[in-house]
Parts: C-alpha cells; sequence; structure tokens
C-alpha cells in the first residue's frame, strides 16, 4: 500500500466530542441550505453532505474528503463555509457502510473505531466513492462544470492520490497530507497540487522534499506553503476558541490563500 495516511492521534472520545462542539454550533446557526445525499455506484451507497451557497451564479465545486475521524461536525462545518465563500461543497462520508450494521461515520461508538475503520479502506474503494462523488456533483445545475478537491490529514493524503486519478480536477488543495507516489501516477496528474502544512509537523513534514523532487521531475506544478508555529491539523484547531495562537494564524492565512485559489480558477 503505497499512500500514507495520518496515524491515529489518540483522542479520547470525551476529548474529540468537545472539540467539536465549536462546529456544531456554527453548523446549527447556518442560513444556507445542508442536504444530506446518496451517491449510488453500484450496490454501494456513499452518504454526502452538501452545502449550496447564496449566489446568484453558478459555483465552482469542491470535494471535501474527511480525517481520520470520518465525516465529523467539523468537516461539515468546513463544507458549509466553502459555501459561504460563494462555493458548491460536498463532503463524501467514506466509511458510508463501514460502521456496524452497516452504517456511516455517525453509527461508530468512538472516534478511535471510526479511525480503525478508515485503514481498513481499500484504495480502488476510495478512489470510486470519490468518482462517483465528482460525477454527481458536477451533475447539480448549481454547479459552473469545476471540480475541485480538498483534503486533510488523512484526507489530504487521499486528494493528493485522487488527483492523479481524474483528469478534468481543475486544482487539488492538500492540506498535511502525504501521498508515496510513482512516476507512472504522476504522469496522469492534470491539475496544479497546492499544499498546506504545519511547521511544527515534522513527520509529514519529512515527505514534502520528495514530493517536490517528484512533481518537478514529471513537469506538474506543486506549490507547498509551510506555516511557522502551526502543528498538525491547525485548521481544525485553529477554529477551536481554545487553539493556539499559531495554529489560529495559520488557519485564517491557510483559509484565505485556499479561496483566493479557488476563486482564481480559470
Amino acid at each position: 500500500m503505497r499512500w500514507l495516511g495520518c496515524l491515529l492521534l489518540g483522542w479520547s472520545l470525551t476529548a474529540s466530542t468537545s472539540a467539536q462542539d465549536f462546529a456544531k454550533e456554527r453548523l446549527e446557526k447556518s442560513p444556507r441550505h445542508h442536504e444530506w445525499v446518496e451517491v449510488k455506484r453500484g450496490a454501494r451507497t456513499v452518504h454526502c453532505f452538501v452545502v449550496f451557497p447564496e449566489i446568484k451564479d453558478k459555483a465552482t465545486a469542491v470535494i471535501v474528503i474527511h480525517e481520520n475521524r470520518g465525516l465529523t461536525d467539523w468537516v461539515r462545518s468546513v463544507t458549509d463555509q466553502l459555501a459561504e465563500a460563494g462555493f458548491l461543497a460536498i463532503a463524501p462520508d467514506l466509511l458510508s457502510g463501514m460502521a456496524p450494521e452497516g452504517g456511516k461515520t455517525s453509527d461508530f461508538r468512538s472516534g478511535d473505531e471510526a479511525g480503525r475503520a478508515i485503514y481498513s479502506l481499500k484504495p480502488d474503494q476510495i478512489t470510486s466513492d470519490l468518482k462517483a462523488v465528482g460525477d454527481y456533483v458536477l451533475q447539480i445545475p448549481a454547479c459552473n462544470g469545476k471540480l475541485t478537491v480538498a483534503g486533510f490529514c488523512w484526507g489530504g493524503g487521499q486528494c493528493f492520490r485522487f488527483a492523479t486519478q481524474r483528469a478534468d480536477l481543475k486544482a487539488a488543495f492538500v492540506f498535511y497530507g502525504s501521498y508515496q507516489h510513482t512516476p507512472e501516477e504522476l504522469a496522469n496528474l492534470q491539475c496544479p497540487v497546492y499544499g498546506f502544512y504545519g511547521g511544527n509537523d515534522a513527520r509529514i513534514n519529512a515527505t514534502i522534499p520528495k514530493s517536490i523532487e517528484m512533481m518537478k521531475a514529471a513537469g506538474k506544478l506543486y506549490d507547498p506553503i509551510t506555516y511557522e508555529g502551526a502543528g498538525h491539523g491547525f485548521m481544525r484547531a485553529g477554529e477551536d476558541p481554545n487553539g493556539s495562537p499559531a495554529n489560529r494564524k495559520a488557519r485564517a492565512e491557510a483559509w484565505a490563500r485556499w479561496t483566493k485559489l479557488l476563486q482564481g480558477l480559470p
């Protein structure tokens, strides 16, 4: 298995639940239209959270790939914030059908249990799920035909991998995720890849030089930025009211960069 996920971070269930409270509160106050949809792929069903922007024109679509704890309130909150910024956002639950009795992320008894299930997912299933989600969102009348992908932690690695699997992506946004590519895979890459990394994340950052080397050799655009003082998971930690100043600063700067890049897509 060539892709590298984000290792389990050892959150307790209580800690991970409380860490999501601010995100849940934000979702409950959102004025935007939220939908739960079922994307069918053969006999498989992928549960997805969709948020529509309140704009008059059609919008660029963003597939949001969750962290290693599945489709949490925080990931749904990010999806809502993308819609607030004017984008059509969809977050697939890649743990659909993997919980007890065929359930999804919310049906696991704990974040640890969901995390263990994440690492049992087969790459081909993940790719097929994401392709089906991409096909679905492009068919939504409010979509302008532009498709992008973003991912966090484990999802960041999957985002990087998926960028080599789908030729019509306009851009990929990798947040502190890594993936061990082959030259053959990179030859298929058609879109720019933008990286967002925390300065205090040596485990993930150790993979950046190799990615730079391989992407350069393949003639592909890879633009990684490291936010000094920020830790792994700074996009989530930077929203937490108890987050460190460095994480909050990194989150604000990364968000501004991300949305500017999305707005500037050809």
